[in-house]
Order: C-alpha cells, then structure tokens, then sequence
C-alpha cells in the first residue's frame, strides 16, 4: 500500500534526523541536488502527511498513552500473564518511565517523522494552500513534541542528513509555534473539519496561549492576562462563525459516521475502511475476550475516582447508542462511554461469562498489578467511540470512526479557563460570558444532561474538563497545567518533578551532539 510506503520513509527519515557524521565510520560524499530529485506529487505527498499521523495520535499506543496513562483517567494493569509487556505500562501509570521506555520512544520518533515528511513536501513546489497545510501539520507535531519532550529535533527544507538536527526548547518551541500558524492561517482553507483549516489553527494557537506559562516553566507556571485575552478572543472568532453547535447526542461525535453528525468537531483525522485508521484500538483494547459481537483484548480501565467525577444523570458516562449496522441490544444496555457492572451479549441479551466461566461484572476496583480468578473482570472500562460493526465486519484494521482532535466544548471550556485566570470576560454566541455560564452551557445541554454547577473554581473547571474530554489525549496536559500531575494516587507515589515532561530516547541523544537530555534524565 502507498501508506505503508510512505510510513517506512517516514520512519527511517526519523533516524537520520538525529545523526551526525562524527558518530560514524563513514561520512556522505554529496548531497543530491534539488533537479537530481525525482520529483514528488505535491498532492500525493500531502496526503502522506495527513496519513503519518494516524499511528502517532490515533489509537491508544503512542501520543494516546503518554497523556490518558500517566494519568488518573486510564490504568493499564498486567492482568496476571496478560498486558505485562515488560512493565512499559505500568511505569508511565505511575511515573517511572526512562528514556529507553518503548512508548515514550516510539512517539518521540513518530511524531518526528511528521516533522519531517511535511517539512521535506516544501521542496517540491506545492501550491499556497498545500503549504500552508504542510506548515499546519508540521506545527502540530512540534506542538505536541513540545508539551511531552519539551523538545524538537528540526531541519529546514532540503538541508543535508549528514548534519545533525537541531533543536528548539520551551518558550522558543512555543513562539515558532505561534509563528508559523499567524503566517499561514489565511492561506488555509475553510473546511472541511478533516483537513488543516482556519479554525484548526485557531484552536491550536489557543493551545498555546492558554500554556504558555506552562512551557516557560512547568513546576510554577504563570498566566499572563494578555494571554488569556488571545485565547477568548480566538475563542470569540470560531463560536461567532456560528459554523459548530452541540449535537444531539454527545457520542455522536465519535460515532463511526461522525464525518456527518459530529456537529462540534472542529478538527479530526479522516478514517475510512481498509486505511488502517488505529481508532477501532479504543473499543478492541477494553472489551473483554468473549464480548459479542465483538471482541477485544481485555486491557485499559479507568480509576474508581475518575469515574466518580461524573453524576448518576450525566450521559458522557455512558448510554446505549443505536449504532447504524450494529446489534439490536434489546435490553438497551450502556454500549458506549463507561462499561461497569454486568455485560451482555448485545444480540441476544445474554450475560456474558469470563473465559473461567464468571459472571463478566466490571469493577470499581481495579489494581496496577491484578492477581486472582477475578483479575479479567477487574476495572471499568472507557471507550468512546461507538463500535463500527460494519467495518469489523469486514475483518481487517480499518473503521469509519474519524478521530476526533478539536471540539467545540474544548474551545468554550478553555475561554472559561482564560477568563478565570485573569482574562477580560467577553459575551459570544448563546453561551455567557462568564465562566461559570459558559461551563454550565456545556453541561446542562440535553446531551450531556448534568446539573448546573453553583461555583466554579480552579479545581472544579479541571474535573469538568476530564467529564468532557476523557479519552481525547487532553487529560495530562491539563493536569500539568492545574498542578495536579505530580501528585500521588492510588498505586503512585508522589512524582518527581522532572517527570512533568518526558526524556528525549536514549538512541536520539546518543547520535545527536545537539541535544542535551532533560534534567533528572
């Protein structure tokens, strides 16, 4: 397949950012030059950029685990002989990762190859708009290397792979960042959702205004009211465009024909069947082996606390959804959100057994290392993305589901923060103008249906955040950003500082003098 072509380039392309021709017995003679290069579909190449994010950002390995497992919201306990795989996910669970972790690792590399595939695309004469969708792409990548690493390895186009890359850090990232996504927004389309557009980097310069203190230091940051007035401002552009509204049901934003129902998406990735898209790994990892009619590999939880969050009456903790190609579940049982309690066949309504032949009851307790006859049954399971059947059906890796990056709830949710934090309280569309209104407004929609709030702090808006966003790669950076990541929980000690950011892997500091490992590292 063209994808898989393009994600072996990538991932070699990955290597070489690092090396340096002092480390090597050999050195390159030449440098090919730009008329000695085949040259490249500008359109073709662009797609492989919007491709190669999948692995990195999609599913649940990569970007997914760094920021849900190293947090409250999702434990990935080894279940006797099942999900050890030498201990990687237990150690970002409770902070205890290295630079030789695989998931930090690979993550590190993969978003790396973003980087450069969209970087190499500006050779080879794309039109304004593929640029400026390349640069899009590029920023997003550094964005996330940013708010992990704290790093990012980077060359400019056609520079030589003999040199070894350089590196931006901190406030210098976050200021490129900016940057690019001031130059290139005009240049940017409108639509549709599933590509870089005008408001996809709205929300990502929000993103970075509403952390800036956070990537100038992460132990005692700082928020300053001129940057908190950006992200009301930009925030005041997108609801005043008036293009995005609440959908009647809140999973239809992850449904599998979300292209065309998720009326709050404002930024995702494109999936259809047969591409490969990793998004069906967010039911196949936590539904049970005998779960019908289909089955998982009986992995990731949540914690008791973190499902405690969430009112009897809020239906972000789950609700049967009438899925188009899926089983009739007549006895209309919670398919989707969080699974606890008993499970059924959702075709005949039988309850379900574990492979020893117990009741398949789904626990409230759940331990980083689980032991016993009930260890399979242990932990409430998350998932938000109703199940394709259509496409598991089919067989094969693909699903319809696009995976969801930038929501209208996100934008509101950090306009409250900004304001909160000492921004000018601005009125947009239906939804207030002061903190506490624009959270309710959010809240007590019918989609959501949960009781007002009566005060709104700090601490209560970061809980309504992980109620509204669990399961979309946000929960870590907003604890960070709270001062809460650190802290201990059940199954962690208190963390060390120097885990509010990831190492860089050992094998990219060994081949690169210009990168100097993160302090604790």
């Amino acid at each position: 397949m063209k994808y898989a072509k393009i994600a072996s380039a990538i991932t070699l392309l990955t290597l070489l950012q690092g090396a340096t021709s002092c480390d090597v017995d050999e050195t390159l003679q030449g440098q090919l030059s730009l008329d000695q290069i085949p040259r490249g579909d500008p359109a073709a190449l662009l797609q492989g950029v919007y491709n190669a994010q999948r692995d990195p950002i999609q599913g649940c390995v990569s970007v997914f685990a760094l920021e849900e497992v190293s947090t409250d919201a999702r434990i990935m306990p080894t279940r006797g002989p099942d999900w050890d795989d030498n201990g990687k996910w237990r150690a970002l669970f409770n902070h205890t990762w290295d630079p030789n972790n695989e998931r930090v690792r690979d993550t590190f590399n993969q978003l790396e190859g973003i980087i450069f595939a969209s970087t190499d695309l500006l050779r080879f004469d794309p039109t304004q708009q593929q640029q400026a969708e390349s640069r899009f792409l590029r920023a997003w990548a550094t964005y996330l290397l940013l708010d992990l690493y704290d790093q990012v390895l980077y060359r400019e186009p056609g520079e030589p792979l003999n040199e070894p890359a350089k590196v931006r850090q901190g406030s210098e990232a976050l200021n490129y960042i900016v940057s690019e996504l001031t130059a290139i927004q005009n240049n940017l389309p409108d639509a549709p959702v599933s590509k870089a557009t005008k408001d996809a980097a709205r929300v990502l310069l929000m993103k970075c205004y509403l952390n800036k203190g956070v990537y100038a230091n992460r132990q005692s940051p700082t928020f300053a009211a001129a940057d908190m007035n950006q992200v009301i401002a930009l925030a005041d552009q997108i609801i005043n465009s008036n293009k995005y509204s609440f959908t009647t049901n809140y999973f239809d934003n992850f449904a599998p024909n979300n292209g065309a129902i998720g009326r709050e998406n404002i930024f995702t990735q494109e999936n259809t069947f047969g591409n490969s898209g990793p998004t069906r790994d967010f039911w196949k990892f936590i539904s049970h082996y005998n779960m019908r009619p289909v089955d998982g590999y009986n992995g990731p939880a949540t914690t008791a606390g973190f499902y405690d969050l969430f009112e009897a009456t809020d239906k972000r903790r789950g609700v049967a959804y009438d899925i188009s190609g899926g089983p009739a579940n007549p006895g209309r049982r919670i398919n989707v959100g969080f699974l606890a309690g008993q499970q059924y066949n959702l075709l005949t309504d039988a309850p379900l057994t574990t492979r020893g032949g117990a009741p398949l009851s789904f626990t409230r307790d759940i331990n980083l290392s689980e032991t016993g006859s009930d260890l399979e049954a242990k932990g409430i399971r998350p998932n938000k993305y109703p199940v394709d059947y259509v496409s598991e059906g089919k067989g094969g890796n693909g699903c319809e589901n696009d995976h969801v990056t930038f929501r209208l709830a996100d934008v509101l949710l950090m306009k409250a923060e900004a304001i909160l934090r000492g921004g000018t309280a601005t009125s947009a569309g239906t939804y207030g103008a002061t903190p506490l209104a624009i959270v309710n407004s959010v809240r007590t929609h019918p989609s959501r249906g949960a009781s007002a709030l009566t005060n709104l702090t700090l601490d209560v808006l970061l809980d309504e955040r992980g109620r509204e966003l669990y399961g979309e790669s946000w929960r870590r950076q907003d604890m960070v950003r709270f001062g809460k990541f650190l802290l201990a929980r059940k199954d962690k000690p208190l963390s060390d500082p120097k885990y509010l950011v990831y190492p860089v892997p050992k094998n990219q500091v060994d081949i690169n003098r210009n990168i100097t490992q993160n302090p604790g590292y």
